[in-house]
């Protein structure tokens, strides 16, 4: 497995990059926050053992510029902050765990682990599309690394168009992906949640396109809206 350990604290970073090595892992240490996004930029990793502490860029931007690249890296979050606001801060751009400070090495090992498994199973049902990233079995969305709230007809809506990114449907089609089978809603409630969708999606740089007479499309190729 290759491992890029992020952490300031060189003696408990040199620790791990030891303990990992004799586990038989093939680990880089980065000390800084740039140092480990120029890293991420340009090397492929199976993990990242992240701190949140970092100085100049902390940890929580290092995991949403990671969060906007194509390629998902599992992240496993480090950090001396026993508070629920920043879990769920780190949680919501994207951390798929957390171990608080001191830690036991086996707990560490353990976590990588699930983390791993975990992360195989999300790579799965992850769909990037420029600035936007939308995880399916999670219902979850984010914007430039940003969560997005959703009602949950807006996410039915932008599901059916994202597995289907570059193909045309009909508002027949979407009303049906949408509802229940009690329920009759009118075709015209699509155009509302489109332009929810796109309100919310624009600094992605995604585009849903009306096509007059036959329904709408995601456009697979997002403009950079950076």
């Amino acid at each position: 497995m290759h491992v890029l350990i992020v952490e300031d604290d060189k003696a408990l970073g040199e620790g791990l990059v030891r303990y990992l090595l004799q586990a038989g892992h093939r680990v880089e240490l980065a000390t800084s926050g740039r140092e480990a996004d120029l890293l991420m930029a340009h090397e492929e990793y199976d993990l990242v053992i992240l701190d949140i502490g970092l100085p100049g860029m902390d940890g929580f931007e290092v995991l949403r510029r990671a969060r906007l690249r194509e390629r998902y890296v599992p992240a496993l979050v480090l950090t001396a902050r026993d508070s629920v606001a920043d879990r769920v801060h780190g949680l919501d751009l994207g951390a798929d765990d957390y171990l608080i400070k001191p830690f036991s090495l086996m707990e560490l090992e353990a976590r990588m682990r699930a983390v791993i498994r975990r992360g195989q199973q999300t790579a799965e049902t992850q769909i990037v599309c420029g600035q936007l990233k939308v995880d399916i079995a999670a219902k979850r969305v984010w914007v430039a690394g940003d969560p997005v709230r959703l009602t949950a007809r807006e996410w039915g809506v932008l599901e059916f168009l994202v597995l289907r990114a570059g193909k045309i449907v009909s508002k027949e089609q979407i009303v049906s992906a949408i509802s229940s089978a009690d329920e009759d809603l009118n075709l015209n409630v699509v155009e509302v949640y489109i332009s929810r969708l796109r309100n919310k999606l624009g600094p992605a740089g995604v585009k849903i396109h009306s096509i007059r007479g036959f329904g709408y499309y995601l456009d697979k190729t997002a403009d950079d809206a950076s």
